[in-house]
């Protein structure tokens, strides 16, 4: 016996079994950014109205490089599943699919960005 209507046994659209990781990682990395955050915006927010030399002279101390750099690609991946679901849940049809697609494009590329902003930082270049 199984739970499948018909209509899905036929057109193949089961389960794909990536509903429990996807839900997994959505945890870890909202866990994962309540220490980042507070390790995140304690330096970034002592910089704040310092000017370009201070936030250089932060960011050169390779602990705050590495924070800053895990909590962008935390946030960008938390980021990009929240709205997927969003987008699955709401969004029907081809519009989802550009959606889905332009999520992954835009928050990988966002990510890539500031990981980069921050590696040019730290290295003085």
């Amino acid at each position: 016996m199984s739970i499948l209507t018909s209509y899905k046994r036929v057109a193949g659209l089961g389960s794909a079994k990536e509903g429990t990781h996807h839900w997994w990682m959505q945890r870890l990395t909202a866990i994962a950014l309540v220490p980042l955050t507070i390790f995140f915006v304690v330096p970034f927010g002592s910089n704040l109205g310092a000017g370009h030399d201070a936030v250089v002279e932060t960011y050169t101390n390779p602990w705050n490089a590495v924070i800053a750099i895990l909590f962008i690609i935390t946030a960008f991946y938390h980021l990009m599943m929240g709205l997927q679901v969003v987008i699955e849940d709401y969004v029907h049809g081809k519009a989802g699919v550009v959606l889905l697609i332009a999520n992954t494009l835009l928050c990988w590329a966002l990510a890539i960005a500031g990981v980069f902003a921050v590696v040019k930082i730290a290295l003085g270049a």
